[in-house]
């Protein structure tokens, strides 16, 4: 639907219309987009009309989606009146989500929540800020946040290792964990590659260049590259975990969907004090040889309940990458035999 409308569809127009007046017009640009897309993208979402007179947007449509069109506009607004930039996907937070409320209390957590009190649940990076997208989302940031050992499940592109690293950045940044210790499985994905040339470093490098990619959108190149080397951050396989004691650190194993019921015992019982844990998977990718159990899965079925220990899960519903990605993830759980 386009913006640029000079008059409202008659039917959007006969379902009603709301007014809302912006004060700062250089803001209201903002809020629009280029070519009025952050607009067309609300009009998209919701079912609405959008219309710009001066400073003011009329909202035409049914009182419910209207409603939600007007909320949507007026938060992405107040994101602009606080300096924040407006992006694609705050759009999509928005939408998903609904203006943000106070965060649960600080719990056993103390000044860990202690930022989220009374406002939007964030992740404060050196490079970004970083903000949940959906409900499932948030409650999976204020679990890693509340809980020395969290889960996250569900399928690709919801967010879970993304979040994770996010967090051990800001708590690392904060001083709240001396270093970050990120792990997967070197399983290969149905593919044999065959061995690979130079050193261990090069080896096991392709299999842990997702945890290198999110790393990247945290931290500048060169501090980067100094942590690696002093060791405050490190990345290794699953494999290397083994007699070690990780005290005062935030540690990510990811994938945990292909490692073995041994490996995952070993991997927990690594918790040293004052260290956090995040194992993440996807039940549905799973990768080890025909016969072998999945770690992840003897996780689920022996820690729930447990203390400390939280479990969060994602849907398709809860897919932040391209819409096709949703899509095709809910057409092969369709697929799946009851």
């Amino acid at each position: 639907m386009a913006t640029t409308t000079l008059t409202p569809d008659p039917d959007q127009a006969a379902m009603g219309e709301v007014v809302v007046e912006f004060p700062d017009n250089f803001l209201l640009i903002d809020l629009c987009g280029e070519h009025d897309r952050n607009l067309a993208e609300v009009e998209r979402a919701t079912g609405v009309q959008i219309l710009r007179r001066g400073n003011q947007l009329a909202v035409f449509g049914e009182e419910a989606p209207r409603t939600e069109a007007v909320e949507v506009l007026r938060a992405l607004y107040a994101r602009l009146e606080g300096g924040k930039s407006l992006e694609r996907g705050d759009i999509d937070r928005e939408l998903r989500m609904g203006a943000s409320g106070p965060a649960p209390g600080t719990g056993k957590s103390g000044d860990q929540l202690e930022m989220f009190k009374g406002g939007p649940v964030e992740i404060k990076t050196r490079k970004k800020l970083v903000e949940p997208r959906t409900d499932a989302q948030k409650a999976y940031v204020l679990s890693l946040f509340n809980n020395e050992m969290a889960f996250g499940i569900g399928p690709a592109g919801t967010g879970k290792t993304y979040l994770a690293v996010a967090v051990g950045v800001s708590m690392f940044i904060q001083g709240h964990v001396d270093r970050i210790i990120l792990s997967r499985p070197a399983v290969e994905a149905g593919e044999k590659l065959g061995y690979l040339p130079g050193d261990m470093k090069d080896k096991i490098d392709p299999y842990m260049q997702p945890l290198y990619d999110a790393l990247n959108d945290f931290l500048p190149g060169k501090q980067l590259a100094k942590l690696i080397e002093e060791k405050k951050i490190e990345i290794a396989p699953l494999a290397f975990m083994r007699g070690r004691t990780l005290a005062n650190a935030f540690v990510v194993l990811d994938e945990a969907q292909n490692a073995t019921s041994m490996q995952m015992k070993m991997f927990l019982t690594r918790l040293g004090e004052g260290s956090r844990m995040v194992i993440t998977g996807d039940r549905s990718q799973v990768d080890l040889p025909r016969g072998v159990t999945s770690g992840l899965r003897d996780a689920e079925r022996l820690l729930e309940g447990i203390n400390g220990i939280s479990f969060n899960y994602f849907t398709a519903k809860d897919v932040v990458r391209h819409p096709l990605v949703a899509a095709i993830i809910e057409a092969y759980d369709a697929d799946q035999p009851a």
